[in-house]
């Protein structure tokens, strides 16, 4: 007889739910923080609700915090799957893998362990690059998919010229920064707060101190900020993926989210261009920060847009024919 698993431990720290500042109220009644082997990597996540799955994924430089402002109510027809990206938070942080078709293999490999086939996503900046790349990789696991606030996945839709005007530049910068090899943890070291702060305040809106203190405390330590230049420094592949990608339309539901101070109607725009079924919605008063910055305004789009999914009969969630993924 083969002998059982050694159980995972108990995820703890300020990047944990017993540890993160500020949760809403029941929050910890609800949500509980785990550990799950995903195949190559062990990634944390944060569960709670009840209903068909639905997957949350961050982005750049965030965790799955991002995301407490709507969990609750999510979680009232949902079981919500807040996870942390590969190299980020409390999931593992191993030296490759970051590119978007390894990434979504790894969200793959998350669902299997918790037994959904399929499920809805929601994913915001890198999280919404992964959760294209799970939709068009893996159409047979994705019902349906809400994606915020970047114009298109990198190489599915045009990229911007090197040479932006100065605002844009400034948004921008940092994705060929990031993906140089080592200079950027040796200059950004010791000064997290400078570098991260300023990604923070100059992507539209504001977010209290804070809160971006609780981001920088998170990020403040060697393998957090070499992992979180991880998805940055496999852009190539990730690109070169998507322009395999874009040939085969996305046939699911797209809600697309763009923040009114952000990308606004660009988000929705690009996305026509590569799915057959797209929704656009711009949230009112919000930058790049959409769930953090308006969670009443994103609440109610993505409850509109994920009913037709919740309200399913369970037969109809069951996964279809797969797509072979691309990597």
């Amino acid at each position: 007889m083969t002998p059982s698993a050694a159980p995972l431990p108990t995820p703890d720290g300020p990047g944990s739910v017993s540890g993160a500042p500020n949760l809403p109220a029941g929050f910890t009644d609800t949500f509980t923080s785990r550990y799950i082997d995903s195949g190559d990597v062990r990634l944390h996540a944060v569960i709670g609700g009840d209903g068909p799955p639905l997957l949350l994924v961050h982005g750049w430089p965030q965790t799955w915090y991002a995301w407490r402002l709507l969990m609750p109510a999510l979680a009232r027809d949902f079981q919500v799957i807040a996870v942390d990206q590969r190299g980020i938070g409390l999931s593992d942080k191993p030296e490759g893998g970051y590119d978007a078709g390894t990434l979504a293999g790894d969200l793959i490999g998350l669902m299997d362990a918790l037994g959904h086939q399929r499920f809805a996503v929601v994913g915001h900046d890198t999280g919404f690059v992964i959760g294209y790349a799970l939709a068009a990789d893996h159409p047979d696991r994705v019902a349906c998919a809400a994606l915020a606030e970047i114009p298109g996945p990198p190489g599915a839709t045009p990229s911007p010229p090197l040479f932006v005007p100065g605002q844009v530049n400034d948004r921008l910068w940092h994705i060929p920064f990031n993906r140089v090899d080592k200079v950027p943890e040796q200059l950004v070291t010791g000064r997290e707060d400078i570098f991260f702060g300023y990604e923070f305040a100059i992507q539209g809106g504001t977010l209290p101190d804070d809160l971006i203190a609780y981001y920088v405390r998170l990020l403040s330590n060697p393998r957090a900020l070499h992992g979180s230049f991880g998805f940055y420094r496999a852009f190539q592949a990730t690109v070169e993926q998507n322009e395999r990608r874009k040939d085969r339309h996305l046939s699911m539901p797209v809600l697309a989210i763009g923040g009114q101070a952000s990308h606004g109607t660009h988000v929705a725009e690009a996305m026509q261009t590569i799915a057959d079924d797209v929704r656009g919605v711009v949230i009112p008063g919000a930058g790049h920060w959409v769930a953090e910055q308006a969670p009443e305004q994103m609440l109610a789009a993505l409850t509109a847009f994920l009913a037709p999914y919740r309200d399913a009969p369970a037969a109809a969630r069951l996964p279809r024919p797969e797509a072979a993924p691309v990597r």
